[in-house]
Order: structure tokens, then C-alpha cells, then sequence
């Protein structure tokens, strides 16, 4: 009887561990949904001196929905991959004071410069957009990985010749004041970065 109460407690305790509950299902995070777009430039109204034309013109927004389990986390870094008519853009952001939550946001861009030269100029369309690969990091570690068309474990960019900045974070774009509630904080670099 007694080798039967302590084999019980053993796996009541293995059962509560956090290992056995994200094992059981329980991530500490997770990507809910990759959701790709086509936005248009902002326009700012302001009054200084004479006024330049605007031309309101394409963008590529990535926006990632997020969840996590983690009361604070002090820093998550998203990777995002961008298979945009055979070129694999690739660009990350880090977020800070990540709070727990399930409706969680970070949001990436490519610009119109970069659309145009990919498309030799003409206008994007959602055949355009191949796939999205998207992977939260911790201290170099990969926690989570999703893509908005491939499914399964496959990591479609392993094999294509990646492309570095041309995604731009959100501060580094016009959509910079724009919600700003809505996505989570982006660290900024440490000066002479």
C-alpha cells in the first residue's frame, strides 16, 4: 500500500511541474493567427511652410496575434520570414514587458520601395504573397514557430536565400503613432547600434 501512495504522489507531483503541463498541452506561448495585408500610407495633416504632395502608396503589413501563459515576460523576439514573389524578406523586432494575455499583437512591414523592386514595379496581389513564417525567440531560443500557408513542422525559409532589412518594425515606418496601444512595446537599440 505504501509503494502505491508514494508511486501516486511521484506522478501527482511530475503532473503539476510546469514541464508536464506545457507537455500536457499548456505553452507558455503560442502563436494564435499570421495575418498578411496590403495597407496604404498613412496621411498626416500638418502646417509648415509649403505643402508637399502625398502619394498614398502600398505596404505590406504583417500583423501576428499572440498569446502567453507568463505573468511578465521582459523580452520576446519575433523573426519574421516573408516569402514575397520568390524572395524570402526577413526581419525581426523585439518586444518588451510582455504581459499575459491571449489577444497579444506585433505587427511588421515591408515598404512600397522594397514591393516595387520585388515586383519590378507593378502592383502587389495576394498571389504576390507566398507564405509567412513567423518564430518567437527567447535568449536564442526558438519557443514557438507557425506559417500562414505551410502547415506541419516545415520551415519553408531554411531553404531560400534570405534577404535581411526590408522588414521594418513599426517605428521605423509612417504607422509609427498609429494604435499604438494595440501592439506590444518594441525595444530600442542601445545607442551606437
Amino acid at each position: 500500500m505504501r509503494k502505491c501512495s508514494a508511486a501516486f504522489a511521484t506522478l501527482l507531483i511530475l503532473a503539476l511541474s510546469p514541464a508536464a503541463s506545457r507537455a500536457a498541452g499548456r505553452a507558455d506561448y503560442d502563436i494564435k493567427t499570421i495575418q498578411p495585408s496590403v495597407v496604404t500610407t498613412p496621411v498626416y495633416s500638418y502646417q509648415f511652410g509649403s505643402q508637399a504632395q502625398v502619394r498614398s502608396q502600398q505596404w505590406l503589413q504583417v500583423e501576428v496575434n499572440f498569446m502567453s501563459n507568463i505573468d511578465w515576460t521582459d523580452e520576446l523576439t519575433f523573426k519574421y520570414y516573408i516569402l514575397l514573389a520568390g524572395e524570402c524578406l526577413t526581419g525581426d523586432v523585439t518586444h518588451i514587458d510582455i504581459p499575459r494575455g491571449r489577444d497579444l499583437y506585433s505587427v511588421m512591414y515591408v515598404s512600397p520601395r522594397t514591393i516595387a523592386r520585388v515586383l519590378n514595379g507593378r502592383p502587389m496581389s495576394g498571389v504576390d504573397i507566398q507564405d509567412v513564417g513567423v518564430q518567437i525567440v527567447n535568449n536564442g531560443q526558438v519557443l514557438v514557430t507557425k506559417s500562414f500557408k505551410t502547415r506541419g513542422p516545415i520551415e519553408w525559409w531554411e531553404n531560400q536565400k534570405q534577404v535581411t532589412g526590408k522588414v521594418l518594425n513599426k517605428n521605423q515606418t509612417p504607422f509609427a503613432p498609429i494604435l499604438w496601444d494595440r501592439y506590444e512595446q518594441i525595444k530600442i537599440p542601445a545607442t551606437g547600434q
